[in-house]
């Protein structure tokens, strides 16, 4: 698993590079995991974690946007009042099996 800064220090041809070397990457475990040939099944979302970093990275540059900045933590905002439960609905009550059979017959 690669930090965000390292492909940040990067050009795009050096992004692009990498990204098509994780592909192949993927590629070959894929392989290896549907034969039964993976031992390192944790290297499948590293390497799958990488290129969405590399493919951010590169989006990023297109864009010309600059590194995100770490943000401090935003204030909680004030809790709302808590509403009283509203009280349940009442059933309807059920009607005794003469009057079911007569209301059945009708």
């Amino acid at each position: 698993m690669t930090n965000p800064s390292v492909f940040r220090d990067k050009t795009s041809d050096e992004l692009s590079d990498e990204l098509a070397k994780l592909r192949k990457e993927q590629f070959n475990l894929r392989f290896q995991r549907a034969s039964g040939q993976l031992e390192k099944t944790d290297r499948v979302r590293d390497v799958r974690r990488d290129i969405a970093r590399i493919q951010t990275v590169l989006g990023q540059k297109t864009r010309g946007e600059a590194a995100p900045v770490a943000k401090a933590p935003a204030k909680p905002a004030a809790k709302a009042p808590k509403r009283a439960a509203k009280p349940a609905a009442k059933a309807p009550a059920k009607q005794p099996a003469k009057r079911r059979a007569a209301a059945a017959k009708k």
